[in-house]
C-alpha cells in the first residue's frame, strides 16, 4: 500500500463519521465561496477604466431626489453624449411580488441603452402612449405578458393623485439584448414618465438618478469630477460614479454587508474548526496502538507526524474544494435568477483566498493530534497506558 493509500484508508475507517465531516467542511466552504465574492464585490473600488455610462445621484443617498432642471447642465458637460432620467417605481405584482420597474424617458431611454433593442413600432407607442410600459424579455416571459396587454401594478411607494396605489399599464413592448449577456440583464420594466410624474401624489420634476452616456470612455473620472464640483455646496450635491459602483451602492442601503458577512464567516468557521479538530482528535486516539506498530517497524517520529498532517489535509482539501466548486455553480445561479443585476462571481481572487483557508485549518485542526502522535512512546502506547 502506498503512503497516499494510507491515509485514504485511515480516514475511511469510521466512514460515517468521516461523511459527516466531508459534509460539514463541503456546506462551511460553499457558504465562504458565496459570502466572499459578496465581500470583494463590496470592497472594489470605483473603476473608470472603459466606462461608457455614469450614474448622478444625490450626494447622501439616491433615495434623496433630484431636480429635473439639472438635465440641461448635465447635457452641456463636454464628454457627455445624450442624458437619461430615471425614477424607481418599484411596484407589486399580484400577491406582493416584487417587480424592478423604473420611470424613464422612452427616446432618451433607446439612446443612453442601445444594447435593448426593440421594434421601431414598440419604442415609438412607448413614447406615443402615456400609460405605456415595455418588459425585459426575461421578466415578461416569467409573468406571460404579452405585447397590448394591460398590466395592473400596485406601488408600495407612490399614490395616484387619487390616493390608489393601483396603477395600470399598456404594455406595448418587450425588449431584449442584443448579446447574451445583455440578455440576462431583461427582468425588468420601464414606465413612461411623463404619465407617471403627472399622475403620482408627491409632486412633479424630480428623478432618481441621472445616467449619462460619454462620447469617450477614457473622460470618465473627469466628468464625474466636473459634475460634483459643479453642484457642490448646492442645495442638490451629487455624488456621480460608475453603473458597477452605482449598483454595489444600491444593495449597500441595506447596512454593512461587508461587517455582516465577516462575522457570520467568523461564526462558520470557529465552529467548522471544533468539528473537525475533535474528528481529527477521536481518530489519533483510536488508532494509537497501530500508531506504535508503526514506530515498531521503523516508521520515524516524522513520519507518524506526517501521516496525521496528511489526513487532516486531506479532509480539508477534498471538502473545501468540493465547497468551492458548489459555490462557484451556486454564484453563476444566482446571476442568472436575478437577470445579472446581482452578480454573484466566484472569481479567483475568491478562490485563492478559499485555498489558503484550507491550508491554514488543515494546520489548526491536525498539528495537535499530529504532535501527540509524533511524541507516542511505544511501551507506554502498546500497554494501554
Amino acid at each position: 500500500m502506498t503512503r497516499s493509500g494510507f491515509v485514504i484508508a485511515n480516514l475511511f475507517r469510521k466512514r460515517t463519521r468521516t461523511a459527516l465531516t466531508l459534509l460539514s467542511v463541503i456546506m462551511a466552504f460553499l457558504l465562504f465561496g458565496l459570502l466572499q465574492s459578496i465581500t470583494t464585490m463590496f470592497d472594489a473600488g470605483e473603476d473608470y477604466v472603459g466606462a461608457t455610462r455614469l450614474i448622478t445621484q444625490a450626494r447622501v443617498s439616491f433615495t434623496q431626489p433630484l431636480p429635473i432642471s439639472m438635465l440641461p447642465k448635465l447635457e452641456a458637460i463636454p464628454g457627455v453624449a445624450r442624458v437619461q432620467y430615471s425614477q424607481w417605481f418599484g411596484g407589486l405584482w399580484q400577491t406582493n411580488t416584487p417587480l424592478v420597474v423604473f420611470a424613464t424617458d422612452p427616446a432618451r431611454q433607446r439612446d443612453v441603452y442601445p444594447e435593448y433593442v426593440m421594434g421601431d413600432e414598440q419604442w415609438a407607442n412607448f413614447a406615443r402612449i402615456r400609460t405605456s410600459m415595455i418588459a425585459g424579455r426575461q421578466m415578461a416571459d416569467q409573468y406571460g405578458w404579452k405585447v397590448g396587454q394591460k398590466v395592473p401594478i400596485s406601488s408600495n411607494i407612490y399614490p395616484q393623485k387619487n390616493n390608489s396605489k393601483s396603477w395600470e399599464f399598456d404594455l406595448v413592448g418587450i425588449f431584449d439584448g442584443k448579446d447574451e449577456d445583455t440578455q440576462k440583464r431583461t427582468g425588468q420594466a420601464f414606465i413612461n414618465y411623463a404619465y407617471f410624474d403627472e399622475a403620482n401624489l408627491f409632486g412633479r420634476g424630480r428623478v432618481n438618478f441621472y445616467i449619462l452616456k460619454l462620447t469617450d470612455s477614457t473622460r470618465a473620472a473627469e466628468v464625474a469630477r466636473t459634475i460634483d464640483t459643479m453642484f457642490e455646496n448646492s442645495p442638490d450635491e451629487t455624488k456621480t460614479q460608475t453603473e458597477k459602483e452605482f449598483n454595489v451602492g444600491f444593495i449597500k442601503q441595506i447596512g454593512d454587508i461587508g461587517l455582516i458577512v465577516r462575522w457570520i464567516l467568523f461564526a462558520v468557521f470557529f465552529t467548522l474548526l471544533l468539528v473537525v479538530g475533535n474528528t481529527m482528535a477521536q481518530s489519533v486516539r483510536e488508532r494509537i496502538p497501530e500508531l506504535a506498530v508503526l514506530k515498531t517497524l521503523g516508521f520515524s517520529d516524522g513520519s507518524v507526524l506526517g501521516f496525521v498532517l496528511a489526513e487532516a489535509l486531506a479532509l480539508c482539501l477534498f471538502g473545501g474544494l468540493v465547497g468551492m466548486v458548489l459555490a462557484t455553480l451556486a454564484g453563476a445561479g444566482v446571476g442568472r435568477a436575478t437577470g445579472n443585476q446581482f452578480q454573484l462571481a466566484v472569481d479567483w481572487r475568491v478562490w485563492l483566498i478559499g485555498v489558503a483557508a484550507m491550508l491554514l485549518m488543515s494546520l489548526a485542526v491536525g498539528v495537535l493530534p499530529a504532535l501527540r502522535a509524533r511524541r507516542l512512546k511505544i511501551v507506554d502506547a502498546l500497554a494501554g497506558r
